[in-house]
Parts: C-alpha cells; structure tokens; sequence
C-alpha cells in the first residue's frame, strides 16, 4: 500500500467487520456496513479503483451451542442467518461486490494456505496450557462456554475477551474464577495441547506498523498498550467440533479460532470477486500479495481499509497484521473504528428487546437512505452515536427535508416552469468556485478518513444554494432583470446537480432520483467528482419533492411502540425467571469480621472532573474531592455515564485501594456503583465531604 492521496494507481480493497451469523440485525450493526459502503462508494467518486467486500462469519462456539438448542446442524443455523444478511443489506443500499462466508470452500482452503505458511516458517508452536473443563458435562470448555473475572481489570468477562471492562483479547486459561455457562457450575483447568502463533516474531514489526497505519485515533492509539508491552503468543485452535480443522497430521480434534478465519475470509471474499469478474477488471493478487517480500510495507501493493467496530480493534491492529506478514500478504493502510450506537440515551439492549431491528425500520417505511444519513452525518466515526425517533425525525425534517430537498425542489421547479430546464447561460464564477470548494473539501475529508465530513458535503453546499437563492430572489427577477434571474436560476440548477454527485456516496438511491429529475443521461453511481460541474441538460421535466416531513404524531406512535416492546420483554423477563435483565450474583461463602470492614476507607466524595481517556473505550478519569484531598481515578463507566453531567455528582471513594495505571493515567481509589449499568453509590443526604462510610 501507499500513503499517497486518493486515488493511487493502486488497487483498494474496503471491508467491513464480519456479521456473526447468530441472530438478527439492528441499528447497531448496520451502522458499520452503511459506513463501510459509503467509504467505498466515496473512494470510487474520487477515482479510486475499488473492491467492498464482506462475508458472514460462520464459526465459533455460540454457533454450536444455538444450533444443538435449535435441534439443527451449526452449519444449517449459521446458513439461514447468512442468507438473512445477504438479503438484508442491499435494502439499505450496502452493496457488496463480494458477500461470501467463512464456511465456504473458497475461505476454507486460503485459512488452510495461511496457517500452512505459518508452520512452514515456524511462526507456529505447541503448548501444554490450561483448559477449562466441565466436569459435570464432562466437555472441554472453549471461548464462549466459559465466563469468570478479568485478570487485567477486575471485570466480568468472556472465555476470549474482556467485553465489559478493558476489552482485552484473553487466552485460554487467563480467565479467573472460571464458571461453565453449560450447566452455571465452576470449571476447573485441565493441561491440554495446543498450537500458538509466536505474536512475539512479529513485535519489532507490528511496533512500526502501528507508527504508519491510517485511520481513525481509537485503532491507532488503542493497540499501543499491547504492542509495546509484552506481546503474549496467540492460540490459534480450540476444542471443538464445528470449524476449520487444523491442518496438521494427528491434530483432527481440534480446530482453528474463529479469529483465524474470520478475517482470512476478507482475503477470501476478493479473491471470490475476481473469480467473477476476471483478473483483467480487479485482481485480488495486485491488492493482497506482497510482490517483494523483503519491502516490509508492500509499497508497490493495494490499498487495504477496514471497517470495524471498537469493540475488534485488537484482532484487526495487532493479530491481523502478523497473520498477514507470517503468510507474506500486504498490510491494511488503514482501520477505522466506529463507536457504539445506543437506544434514547441508553445501551442497545437485544434481551430487553431495547433496539431498532433492521426489519422494523424498513417495515416502518422509511427509506434506508434517512437511515444512512442519520448515521454517517450524526457524530465523528469515533463517536457513539444515540439513536432515537425523535433525533431521527430532527434531522431528517431540518437537514433533509428543510435543507438539501427544498433547495433542489425549488430550484428545478422555477426551472422547469421558467426554461423548461436549465438556462442557456453560463455558470457564474462564484458559484463554480463554491463547487469546487465542496469538491476540495469532499476530498479532504476522505483523505483524513473524517466520513462525517463526505457526507455534510452536499448539505452544506444546499445551504449555501437556499442563502444564494433567498438573497437573489429570481421571482422578482424575471419581468424586471430577466437576465440575471436566469443567471440565478442557471447557477442552481448546477448547484443541484453538484449535490446529486456529492451526495451519492450517502444517500444513492435519493442521489440517482435527483439525477433523474434533473434529465441526466447514465447514472449517477459512475459519475466523478468533476461531472458536479458539467452543464446540466438543458431540458428537464417538473420535479418532486426528494424528501417527505416527520410527522410529531408519527414519531409519537413510534416511541410508544418501542417503549411498549422493552416493558413487555422485561415482564416476561420477570415471568420466566429470565435473567438476561437482572441475575443477583450469589452471596459469598466466606464472612469477614468487624476488623476486615473497618480497613476498608471509604468517604464520601464529590466528582469535580470527568473526562474520557484516550484510546479507551469504556474508562473516564475522575477528579474527586474527598474533602481532605482530590484524588484522580480511573473508572470504567465512559459508555454508561454522560461524562459532561457527572462534575457535581456525589460518589462513594475507596481511598485506600490499591494504586494503579490503566492506559497510562494513574488511578488512585475506586468509586463504587452497583450492576452492569454502573449506578454511582451515594448519601440520601448531604453528609460533608470526607465523611467516612461505617
């Protein structure tokens, strides 16, 4: 890959984290694959030659166990979830040149290839480590069947990751206080065989990976902390039956980590497309291979960018890339890593039935480009973004419908009625220079991978049309300066033509109407940048409105509906003795005396500051004044707390807990707060601040 401008002479790839074929999509998932599509789309405006592809992950230990719940092979189960999302995705117009999945003969074959080339160059070892194990359902326990605490942090965690505090990748064996989700007993850990990748041969080079790869600040910045620490080795098979298998004599119980094929199918999905389309139109090789081994960034080589979700960057920024140079593949050139989407202020729930599922919004009759607006224009790509009813009609009705469709409404209906379409005058000079500003702009921000910025292009160039329509009045033009009311109208029409080429990569299917009703030729999904200024034609019949108004009475319904859905997903939570809401852990056998209790300091404090630490993804650093002193704390409620309400609060301090660095801040104390939402313990009154809890 390169490091020069969009577009290179390189070939690009753009993909986008793989969908687990376990359960229906929602606007959390989508908003990686509607932003993955306008990335690619928005690479091909400039130029850029561009291949998207995806593909469903079919593997893994959830897999196994829904599909022997369901009574149906994990083959069979994964199979009709993929069929879903293939289904799923074009209706909000994410089109993949490739949707394959990794069960497929194609990805099978190429994980194979990769994990061969490893043992061949003796990046792959054996070891004897702990496993847990159930003795009561007399299994070995990989990855998902296994739950206890953090090593690292202290939190609740899975087999295979911290997913609730620091998001750490864990190995086998790592996880303390192990419990079976099986039959909810403890496990035990037995000594078990496995194959590793030596992590720790690629350390010197992921080190300067991490300095040159582009992209987004979380994936760059995140994955330094493990990089320049101790790079611990990777176990790359499991003990199961459903997967890959090893491909090695002796070895057929086990299996390869669905984190081995799940991003070898990126490689998979292209190598799929050229097959289709022939290797003189786009050839996988050119963009995946490293034709000189010994040029450690594959310069000469395709330009890789991934897709994903915060919740990966560890797979995609530190194992992805030594997968990719013990096999001699390129490197990505970039990894962009959105943030959460959340629920009327609150996490996206999937038990408390707290979400908008794909289906419900399109059943609902909105059109999927609102959708991929609201998500690609709501906040920076880092960003969590809140997705709500109400903030959805917001935008569509002040953006869209106020701003981009009544300005080209307008604009080519006084056309139409006036000229029968475009005036035969040339476009003024300032407007051309306000569209080439866009287009410049346009490519700025795609350079600096700010999508928020792609998608504001059209936008903000509309606003600037309904200020320069409003201002000239061409109403009043045409009996008293019929010349300049055409030269008015004539620099509108192209204004709006210039949004239709802006705004594709966004809103297609709106950007392909608007051509239309402008008497285009073609289409617009294969127009450049430069075809914003062409003189449109110069005849075009009567438009329609692109964009129709949220009703209140409508977004009333809608909320009612949703709100109706989460109270009756918590009765019945509440019936059956669900415990998805709530499970009270069960009381601890050992007591402690009187003398254990008093050591515990804890006072009451007041939260001065509150601010996100950089690079992690759930911790906030806390300014507490606990009346004595203020003491500076790390706390893992970043995506459960609105940071900016919290200066003010009052909490509870453990001031003498231990001292410790997360992320390089120190954290000296603990606040404490009850449950997974992190509710901050506090007084019924006002007890002065250093007051000690007794």
């Amino acid at each position: 890959m390169s490091h020069e401008a969009f577009p290179t002479d390189n070939p690009a790839v753009v993909t986008v984290g793989l969908p687990y074929a376990n359960g229906d999509l929602h606007v959390g998932h989508l908003r990686g694959y509607v932003t993955g599509d306008t990335v690619a789309r928005a690479l091909r405006r400039v130029g850029q030659q561009t291949a998207f592809v995806c593909g469903s992950d079919m593997h893994g230990t959830p897999i196994a166990v829904n599909a022997a719940e369901a009574g149906v092979s994990p083959e069979a189960f994964a199979m009709e979830y993929h069929e879903e999302y293939a289904e799923t995705f074009p209706k909000f117009n994410v089109e993949f040149d490739n949707y394959g999945h990794t069960h497929d003969e194609t990805n099978v074959e190429t994980t194979r290839e990769f994990v061969r080339s490893w043992i061949d160059d003796d990046h792959v070892f054996e070891k004897e480590i702990q496993v847990a194990y159930d003795p009561d359902a007399d299994q070995w326990l990989p990855d998902r069947l296994v739950e206890g605490t953090c090593p690292y942090c202290g939190e609740h965690a899975r087999g295979d990751e911290c997913d609730e505090g620091c998001q750490r990748h864990l190995e086998p064996g790592e996880v303390e206080d192990p419990v079976s989700t099986l039959t909810g007993n403890s496990a035990e850990y037995r000594e078990r065989d496995h194959k590793f990748l030596r992590l720790s041969n690629f350390q010197d080079y992921l080190q300067d990976f991490i300095d040159r790869v582009e992209g987004t600040d979380n994936a760059k910045n995140q994955p330094r902390e493990w990089i320049e620490g101790e790079l611990q080795d990777l176990c790359i098979t499991r003990d199961m039956d459903w997967g890959i298998d090893y491909p090695g004599e002796g070895e057929e119980e086990l299996v390869l980590y669905v984190w081995v094929d799940a991003p070898i199918e990126y490689v998979s999905s292209t190598k799929q497309y050229t097959e289709r389309v022939g290797k003189a139109e786009y050839d996988w090789e050119d963009v995946w291979k490293v034709e000189d081994e010994s040029e450690l960034t594959g310069a000469d080589n395709g330009e890789i960018v991934h897709v994903i979700g915060r919740d990966i960057i560890q797979h995609h920024a530190v194992f992805w890339p030594a997968m990719l140079r013990g096999a001699g593949y390129n490197e990505p050139r970039a990894i962009l890593a959105t943030g959460f989407v959340g629920i009327d202020g609150k996490a996206l729930s999937t038990s408390r039935n707290r979400a908008v599922w794909a289906d419900e919004y399109l059943d609902e009759g909105f059109h999927p480009d609102l959708f991929r607006y609201y998500m690609i224009d709501g906040s920076g790509m880092e960003t969590d973004v809140d997705f709500s009813w109400d903030r959805f009609a917001e935008r569509v009705n002040g953006e869209l419908v106020g701003n981009l469709g009544n300005f080209a409404y307008r604009s080519l209906l006084f056309a139409h009625r006036n000229y029968d379409g475009t005036p035969d005058v040339a476009v003024s000079d300032d407007v051309r220079d306000r569209i080439e500003e866009s287009i410049e702009a346009f490519e700025a921000a795609l350079n600096d991978y700010r999508i928020r910025d792609v998608g504001a292009a059209a936008v903000e160039l509309a606003d600037f049309g309904n200020e320069y329509i409003q201002r000239n009045e061409p109403w009043k033009l045409t009996d008293d300066d019929p010349e300049q009311a055409a030269q008015v109208i004539r620099d509108c029409v192209q204004l709006a033509k210039a949004c239709a080429v802006l705004m594709q990569p966004v809103m297609p299917e709106k950007a392909a109407e608007l051509w239309t009703q402008l008497g285009e030729d073609g289409s617009v999904h294969e127009t450049a940048l430069d075809d914003a200024l062409a003189t449109p034609p110069a005849e075009f019949g009567e438009p329609g409105e692109l964009f129709a108004k949220i009703e209140d009475e409508r977004i009333d319904e809608l909320n009612e509906k949703l709100q109706e859905r989460v109270e009756e997903a918590t009765e019945d939570d509440e019936a059956d003795g669900d415990t998805a809401a709530f499970e009270p852990e069960a009381l601890a056998d050992e007591r402690i005396g009187f003398e254990d209790f008093g050591a515990l300091d804890m006072r009451v404090g007041r939260i001065e500051v509150a601010e996100p630490i950089e690079g992690a993804d759930d911790l906030a650093r806390l300014e507490v004044d606990i009346g004595v002193e203020t003491r500076q704390v790390v706390a893992g409620i970043k995506q459960l707390h609105d940071l900016d309400e919290l200066p003010g609060e009052r909490c509870i301090l453990l001031a003498n807990m231990e001292q410790a660095e997360l992320f390089g801040v120190e954290s000296d104390g603990m606040i404490l707060a009850a449950g997974d939402e992190a509710d901050l313990l506090t007084t019924h009154d006002d007890a002065p601040l250093g007051s000690k809890v007794q």
